[in-house]
């Protein structure tokens, strides 16, 4: 007696699941779960930066680069200004790049230095170039000034903030005193 190839794989079908289907009633015959009321290992998960300041009504105090200058030195703003490097000089007379030349920057007027065209968004925040303005526009320029022409990203790290203050600070013909 000779069986076909679909009488064969026909059965093998039907074994196969005569075999799953008993080891789950052998499975539920054995082993009878029961709800627990709690969890009997507690899974503690700290709530991640954007769900806590979703879900709380204290809003989350930034950290100002103002408050940490006095701990840098200008150095080590020189190694954080060279992502600055590429659109922006710092030498005395120094020539314009795609962004101005920025000696004397702090404490100056905003959107006056000769032979740079800023942006109206930029012009429209008006005011100087304080500690805590340089702070909040180095941190997100966009968010700062938005419609303004500076394509970068902000630097995120107070620290680097404050480096960077400190070294534009020090490349002023007279720096301004440092916050208290």
């Amino acid at each position: 007696m000779h069986f076909s190839f679909w009488e064969k794989s026909g059965f093998a079908v039907l074994i196969a699941a005569w075999v799953v289907w008993g080891s789950i009633q052998v499975g539920n015959a054995l082993v009878q779960p029961t709800q627990l009321a709690e969890n009997a290992y507690p899974i503690e998960v700290a709530e991640s930066d954007t769900a806590a300041a979703g879900d709380t009504a204290e809003a989350k105090v930034e950290e100002s680069a103002v408050g940490l200058m006095a701990s840098f030195d200008s150095a080590a703003g020189a190694k954080v200004f060279k992502k600055c490097a590429g659109c922006h000089t710092v030498d005395q007379g120094g020539p314009n790049k795609v962004g101005p030349n920025l000696w004397g920057v702090v404490d100056a007027n905003k959107g006056v230095h000769d032979g740079y065209s800023y942006s109206a968004a930029l012009l429209a925040v008006g005011g100087t170039w304080s500690y805590e303005n340089l702070d909040k526009f180095l941190k997100s320029p966009k968010d700062y000034a938005p419609g303004n022409k500076m394509t970068f990203g902000g630097l995120k790290k107070a620290s680097d903030r404050a480096k960077v203050i400190l070294y534009l600070r020090d490349n002023h013909s007279n720096p301004p005193p440092l916050p208290q």
